[in-house]
C-alpha cells in the first residue's frame, strides 16, 4: 500500500464508529465533535502536504458521518447495542438475501438495519456500484419488522393483518399490512397485501377479477397454504408430491414502505424462466442474477431494461411438473435470483398482489397465467404472411422500388410498412403531401393485389403547431386528454421526432379512446390503412424528463433506485411526476405502451369493422389481448439472431405470441451469410418482418443477393405452405391460451436434457425448427427428443432417443422436422394469403411408431370480427388409428359458408405395402412410394364440413 493510500485508510478509521465509541461517552456529543474536528482536520489537508486525502474518500467519510446520524436517530438505539441484536451465524451464502441493495453498503449501515456484515471480498470499493454477488450485509434469520395479528384461515383461504413492530431503512413503513389469500381456482392461488387505512395504486390493466377469501370453498385444489404466526411470510407446496412452490418462511427482508416493497422466497429448482424483457438464453441463470423491469427505449443488450416489463416466471420442477409466479406490480422493480435458489421481488410502489399457478405441466401454467392476463387476440390470416418495411425510405418512390423488386422476385409478400418518413414533419396522423403525395393510390393498388398496408404511429404528438392547424393537439388540449406537467398542471412538454416538442396523450382517461378513434379514422380516411404500428410508447423521449430535466420531489428520486440504465427514472422518458387522469407516471410508466395499445385496438374495430392488427415496442402484462410485439431495434449480428429466439419463446410465455424480431437486425450492417440465415429463421417467426435502419445498407432480400433471394423464397413459400397450420395454433392461443412458439420442454417435460435449450424451437407441438445460428456452418447440431421425426424436405425418418443429430444445412435451407404422431393442414402457398386461400386444402400426416396421428384445422373467413363467437368457422379434428383417418366435427355448430376442400392427403411413414385405398367406404386411386413409405391420395376434393374417413390396406 502507497503512502497516499494508507493515510486515507488511517484517516478513515479515525473517524470509525469503533474508534470514537471508546473517546466520547454520548452519542450525540461523540457526533458533533465528529463533525467539528472532521471540518478542522479536512481544512489542514487542503492547507499541507502532510496528509493526501482523495477527495472521494473525504466524501465517503462525511456520508459515513450522515449514515451515522441518521441511523441513530432512526432507530433510537445506542451504538454498542446494534451488533448484538442480531444472529447471523450459520446462514450459507446461497440463503443470504441482500439487505443493502442501494451502493456504499458499510459495517455501521448495514448493521444499524439491524443486518449481518460479513465482507468476504475486501476489495469491493463504495464509489462503484458493486456487482451483484454474495451479499456482504444480509438478513438475519429472525430480521422482521411485522407480525400476524387478528386472523383467520380456512383451508387456502386467508385474511390476516401485520402489524409493525420496527422499522426499515426506508421511510414510512405501513403500520398494518392487510394480507388476504384467495382460491383463484383448484390451480390458482391469489395472495394479496395492502394498506386497509388508503387506496394505493394498482394497475389498471389487465382488467381482471377480485376473488376474495372464504368464497371458494369447495375447490379440490392441487395445492396448499402453510401459515404460522410464529414466523412472518407463507408458504405455498403442490399436495401431490409435498414439492415447495414458494416459501417465504424465514426468509427475512419483507418490507411494506410507501417507496419499498420486498418479499423473498425460497424456490424448488434452477430452471428458471421469464422475468422479461431481457436478452439472456431462455433459462435464467440463478447465480446471482438480477433482473430490471422498467420499460425503457434502450436496443436490447445483456444486463438492461428494455423495452417491456413482465414480472412472471415459469419454473421446471425435478419431476417435471412446472408452476408460474406473477408478481402484478408495474412500479420499476428489479428482480434478484440466487443460488439457494431463491428469488427477490423489489419495487418501488404499489401494493404487493401474486398469482401461484400450480400447472403441473408448462402449457397449463401459461393457460391458467391466460385466465388472469387475458387470452391472445385472434390475428388475421393476412398478418401471418410476410413483412416488409425499413426506416429511411424518405419518399413513396423508394417504398414502390423495393415494394417493386420483393414482388418481381415472387417472394411471398403481403404487406408494405412505413415508417415515420411517410408523416408530415414526423407527426402522428398525417402525412407528407410532396415525398408521399400518391399514399393513397398505392395503398389501393395494394389492396387490388390482395396485399396490406402499415403505417406507424408514435406515441408522442406534436406539441408545437400553430393554433388550429393540427387536431391532434387542439383537441388533445380541449379536452384535457395530454399528460401534465405536475409544476405547472399544463401538458408535459418533451421531445422525441417532432421537429420542436412533444407531448403524449393520456390513455388512462377514459375519453381517450374515442379521441384516438377520431384521430386515427382522419388518418384512415387519408390512405385506408390495414394495421396499425405503435412505437416510442415506453413513453421514449430525447430528453431525461423535460428539457430542463426533472425537479427534486420523492417520485423521481426515490431512495432507492431500481438498476435502470444511468441510475435515473426519468432517462429518456417523462418526469415520474407527470400526471395522468389515473396518477403519476411514477406508477403507470409501465403499462403505457398497453394504454396506447387498448386505445388503438378499440379504434382499428370501430373504423374498419375487421380484426385489428396491432405490432407495440412496448409491452405490458396483458398485452398480448389487444396488439403483438416486436423485440425492437437488435443489432445486425450472429449473438442477436441467436438471442431472438429465447425473446420469442418468452413473450409465448407472456400470452403474446404475436411476436418477432427485425429480420436481418435492425442497426449495424448485415453480411450476406447473417441476412441469408436470419431470412431463414425469421420465415418461422409468429410475425416475420424485414426491417432495418435508415444509417445501414439495405436490407431487403432483393438488396442482399440471389442467395437471400433463394433462401427466402424456399423458406417463405414453406411458411405459406404451413399457414393453415399456423392459424390453427393462433386459434389455439386466441381460444385456450396456448403457445404458438414453444421450447421443446413444454412437449417433453420430463426429458431434463430440453430444459436447457434455446437454439432449436416448436411451432405447436409438430414442427421443429433448427436454425443455422454460427457463421460459416453447414450442418447444426439438433437434440431429437425419443419419437419418431420426419424430415420436412427429404421425408427421411430418425427415430430420435434423447440425444443430438447433426444435421445437413446448405446455405439455401433450414433444417426442419415434422414429430410423428403429428397431422397438419397445409395449402399450396401462393405469393400472399389472399391467392393461397384460394388453393384447397391438404393433410400432412406423419404417423408414430405405433402408426397413430392426431391434428386439427381450425378455418374462418380470416378477418372478420368474433367469427368463433358467431359460429362463422369449421373447427375438425383429425385422428389415425388402425390404418383409418377420421374426422370430426370440435363443434357441431357452424355457419361458415365460404368455399371450402380438402383435396390431398399424404401420410409418411406406412411401412407396409398400401394396395388399396377408401374414402367413405369408396375404393379411390392413390400413389404409394415403397422406399420413401408414404401415400399420397389427391383430386379427393372433400367438404371438411362433412365427417369422413379414409382407410388403406
Amino acid at each position: 500500500m502507497d503512502a497516499n493510500k494508507a493515510n486515507n485508510v488511517t484517516l478513515r478509521n479515525m473517524f470509525s464508529r469503533k474508534y470514537f465509541k471508546y473517546i466520547f461517552p454520548c452519542d450525540l456529543f461523540r457526533l458533533i465533535l465528529t463533525i467539528i474536528v472532521l471540518c478542522i482536520l479536512i481544512l489542514v489537508v487542503k492547507e499541507t502536504k502532510y496528509i493526501v486525502v482523495q477527495q472521494y474518500e473525504i466524501n465517503i467519510i462525511i456520508k459515513d458521518i450522515h449514515e451515522v446520524v441518521d441511523e441513530k436517530w432512526k432507530y433510537n438505539v445506542t451504538l454498542e447495542e446494534m451488533p448484538g441484536t442480531i444472529q447471523c451465524n450459520n446462514i450459507p451464502v446461497g440463503l443470504r438475501f441482500d439487505c443493502h441493495p442501494e451502493d456504499g453498503a458499510s459495517e455501521l449501515s448495514c448493521k444499524s438495519r439491524g443486518c449481518c456484515w460479513n465482507l468476504i471480498n475486501k476489495q469491493i470499493s463504495k464509489i462503484k456500484r458493486a456487482p451483484l454477488n454474495v451479499p456482504y450485509c444480509y438478513y438475519s434469520k429472525n430480521w422482521t419488522i411485522y407480525k400476524y395479528e387478528n386472523y383467520s384461515k380456512e383451508g387456502n383461504e386467508f385474511i390476516g393483518f401485520l402489524k409493525q413492530t420496527g422499522n426499515s431503512f426506508y421511510e414510512n413503513d405501513l403500520p398494518f399490512v392487510k394480507v388476504e389469500i384467495s382460491s383463484v381456482d383448484d390451480s390458482i392461488l391469489r395472495v394479496k397485501m395492502y394498506d386497509p387505512s388508503k387506496t394505493r395504486y394498482e394497475p389498471p390493466w389487465p382488467v381482471r377479477p377480485d376473488p376474495k377469501p372464504f368464497t371458494r370453498k369447495n375447490i379440490n385444489a392441487k395445492y396448499k397454504l402453510d401459515i404460522d404466526n410464529t414466523k412472518l411470510g407463507f408458504k405455498v407446496y403442490r399436495t401431490s408430491d409435498d414439492t415447495t412452490i414458494f416459501d417465504s418462511f424465514n426468509v427475512g427482508g419483507f418490507i411494506f414502505a410507501n417507496q419499498f416493497l420486498q418479499i423473498s422466497a425460497l424456490l424448488p429448482t434452477h430452471n428458471i424462466y421469464g422475468i422479461g424483457e431481457h436478452q439472456t438464453g431462455l433459462k435464467l441463470n440463478t447465480n446471482w442474477q438480477s433482473f430490471t423491469l422498467f420499460n425503457k427505449d434502450q436496443p436490447p443488450i445483456e444486463n438492461a431494461n428494455l423495452y417491456g416489463s413482465h414480472p412472471f416466471y415459469l419454473m421446471m420442477e425435478n419431476s417435471g411438473k412446472s408452476h408460474g409466479v406473477l408478481f402484478l406490480n408495474s412500479n420499476a422493480m428489479d428482480v434478484i435470483l440466487q443460488p439457494s435458489p431463491g428469488i427477490t421481488f423489489r419495487s418501488i410502489g404499489g401494493i404487493f398482489d401474486m398469482y401461484i399457478f400450480l400447472g403441473p405441466s408448462p402449457a397449463d401454467v401459461v393457460r391458467q397465467y391466460s385466465e388472469i392476463v387475458g387470452k391472445p387476440f385472434l390475428p388475421p390470416y393476412w398478418s401471418l404472411g410476410f413483412h416488409l418495411c425499413r426506416y429511411g425510405y424518405k419518399t413513396l418512390e423508394e417504398t414502390k422500388k423495393v415494394w417493386n423488386r420483393t414482388v418481381a422476385a415472387e417472394i411471398p409478400f403481403d404487406t408494405q410498412w412505413n415508417d415515420l418518413d411517410y408523416m408530415d414533419k414526423n407527426n402522428d396522423f398525417t402525412y407528407n403531401l410532396e415525398k408521399f403525395k400518391d399514399l393513397p393510390k398505392f395503398v389501393k393498388e395494394l389492396h387490388s393485389r390482395g396485399m396490406h398496408y402499415i403505417p406507424l404511429i408514435d406515441a408522442g404528438i406534436s406539441g408545437s403547431e400553430s393554433n388550429g392547424s393540427y387536431a391532434p393537439y387542439d383537441e388533445g388540449l380541449k379536452e384535457d386528454l395530454l399528460v401534465k406537467d405536475a409544476a405547472i398542471n399544463r401538458p408535459f412538454v418533451g421531445k422525441v421526432w417532432n421537429m420542436i416538442s412533444t407531448v403524449w396523450p393520456d390513455f388512462t382517461n377514459p375519453k381517450t379512446p374515442e379521441y384516438y378513434f377520431r384521430m386515427m379514422r382522419n388518418l384512415h380516411n387519408s390512405f385506408p390503412f390495414d394495421g396499425a404500428w405503435i412505437d416510442m410508447n415506453e413513453p421514449s423521449n430525447f430528453y431525461n424528463g423535460g428539457k430542463e430535466g426533472c425537479t427534486k420531489n420523492d417520485l423521481d428520486y426515490p431512495k432507492y433506485v431500481p438498476n435502470v440504465i444511468e441510475g435515473l427514472l426519468a432517462t429518456k422518458t417523462l418526469c415520474m411526476n407527470a400526471k395522468h387522469y389515473l396518477g403519476n407516471h411514477y406508477d403507470l410508466h409501465n403499462t403505457y405502451g398497453i394504454g396506447q395499445a387498448v386505445a388503438t385496438n378499440y379504434a382499428l374495430r370501430k373504423i374498419r369493422g375487421k380484426r385489428p392488427f396491432i405490432i407495440s415496442r412496448s409491452s405490458w402484462v396483458g398485452q398480448g389481448h389487444y396488439s403483438g410485439h416486436w423485440t425492437g431495434d437488435v443489432y445486425s449480428c450472429w449473438h442477436d439472431l441467436r438471442m431472438s429466439i429465447s425473446a420469442i419463446l418468452s413473450s409465448n410465455f407472456y400470452q403474446i405470441p404475436m411476436v418477432g424480431a427485425d429480420i436481418c437486425g435492425f442497426n449495424g450492417n448485415a453480411t450476406i451469410e447473417l441476412c441469408n440465415r436470419w431470412m431463414q429463421l425469421g420465415a418461422f417467426y409468429p410475425f416475420s418482418r424485414n426491417h432495418n435502419s435508415d444509417d445501414t445498407i439495405e436490407q431487403d432480400p432483393v438488396a442482399m443477393g440471389d442467395l437471400v433471394v433463394n433462401s427466402a423464397k424456399r423458406a417463405l413459400r414453406i411458411r405459406y405452405w404451413l399457414l393453415p397450420y399456423l392459424y390453427t395454433l393462433f386459434f389455439r392461443a386466441h381460444k385456450f391460451g396456448e403457445t404458438v412458439a414453444r421450447p421443446l420442454f413444454f412437449e417433453f417435460p420430463s426429458d431434463s436434457n430440453t430444459y436447457d435449450i434455446d437454439a432449436q424451437f416448436l411451432w405447436g407441438s409438430s414442427l421443429m425448427i433448427v436454425p443455422v445460428l454460427e457463421e460459416g456452418k453447414k450442418t447444426v447440431t439438433a437434440y431429437l427428443p425419443r419419437g419418431p421425426w420426419y424430415d420436412l424436405y427429404t421425408r427421411n425418418v430418425t427415430f430420435g432417443v434423447d440425444k443430438y443429430y447433426t444435421l445437413n444445412a446448405p446455405l439455401d435451407i433450414i433444417p426442419l422436422m415434422i414429430r410423428g404422431g403429428s397431422i397438419l393442414p397445409v395449402q399450396r402457398p401462393a405469393t400472399t394469403t389472399t391467392e393461397s386461400r384460394k388453393n384447397d386444402l391438404e393433410l400432412l400426416i406423419a404417423l408414430d411408431h405405433v402408426n397413430k396421428a392426431k391434428g386439427e384445422l381450425y378455418w374462418d373467413d380470416g378477418d372478420s370480427l368474433d367469427s368463433y363467437e358467431k359460429e362463422e368457422f369449421v373447427w375438425l379434428l383429425f385422428e389415425v388409428e388402425n390404418d383409418t383417418l377420421s374426422s370430426y366435427k370440435a363443434e357441431k355448430k357452424s355457419r361458415f359458408k365460404e368455399k371450402i376442400a380438402l383435396n390431398r392427403i399424404e401420410i409418411w411413414g406406412i411401412r407396409q405395402n398400401v394396395t388399396q385405398v377408401y374414402l367413405n367406404g369408396r375404393k379411390i386411386p392413390f400413389e404409394y412410394d415403397n422406399e420413401d413409405n408414404y401415400l399420397d391420395a389427391a383430386n379427393l376434393q372433400i367438404d371438411p364440413r362433412n365427417e369422413f374417413k379414409l382407410s388403406w390396406k
